[in-house]
């Protein structure tokens, strides 16, 4: 069974993951900054775990030495990242956008090529390696008060269209899942700063948003697909989620 790197671990998306892809028999180790969070999870699931900030060229690299020293990487879950406030293009915070293209493409591009000589040297002959990136529905439509959000994820998006050009002729799969409304205990809350509110009336009367469960659940179907089958593009929403700005509120029933 290939060895997975999970980004973005402590949390969400990323510690879904991580249980996922433990319950399906993988190692597993989860990178993210808060330690505590980490070591949580690494006993709840018998995960390995590696405190990094993915913004960091230091961290990064200390990732991929300990990696390379520990039995290498045959899968990464690109998956940290994040939403900084709704204002305006007019009237953005220029430190929210810094911090949106730090953490979701410039972080995926320092982590991915740090890590493609480890995915390399995993492929066993008819396998494969995967470089699978968690998106965003942002990333392929856009909405008010996205700005700086939906220019992170669409930059996000054409870069792994492009590595899957360049890697072309490698056995590595280059696979972007785009989840839209996903209710986890802290995407709404940092992307309000804290205004619990605010976080709660974006999920207020949507009958069944996503999981991080959910997401999880599809990341590991898509890893566990056969090495010659390559899942470019899954985008994933609830039901009740139309369009990235069309969510239905309420039960949702046929007509009649």
């Amino acid at each position: 069974m290939k060895r997975a790197v999970v980004t973005g671990a402590s949390s969400g998306i990323g510690a879904a993951t991580v249980r996922a892809l433990r319950r399906a028999g993988w190692p597993v180790v989860g990178v993210a900054r808060r330690e505590d969070r980490l070591k949580e999870l690494a006993e709840e699931t018998g995960a390995e775990y590696f405190v990094a900030d993915v913004t960091s060229d230091a961290d990064v690299e200390a990732l991929r030495e300990y990696l390379a020293a520990s039995g290498g990487v045959g899968a990464l879950v690109n998956n940290a990242g994040g939403a900084a406030g709704m204002d305006s293009v007019e009237n953005g915070s220029t430190a929210d956008w810094q911090w949106m293209f730090d953490v979701n493409v410039l972080a995926v591009r320092r982590v991915t090529s740090a890590l493609l000589p480890l995915l390399r040297a995993s492929v066993e002959p008819g396998g494969s390696a995967d470089i699978l990136t968690v998106s965003s529905t942002a990333a392929h439509w856009s909405y008010e008060g996205g700005g700086g959000y939906n220019a992170a994820k669409f930059a996000v998006h054409s870069l792994v269209d492009v590595l899957r050009l360049e890697l072309s002729g490698e056995p590595i799969r280059v696979l972007e899942i785009a989840p839209g409304m996903v209710k986890t205990e802290e995407f709404s809350l940092n992307r309000f700063k804290g205004d619990q509110d605010r976080a709660e009336s974006v999920y207020a009367n949507v009958p069944d948003p996503l999981s991080a469960d959910d997401v999880a659940a599809t990341i590991t179907a898509m890893l566990t697909m056969p090495p010659h089958v390559s899942l470019d593009l899954v985008v994933i929403k609830p039901v009740a989620q139309s369009a990235v700005y069309k969510v239905a509120r309420g039960e949702l029933k046929v007509k009649e």
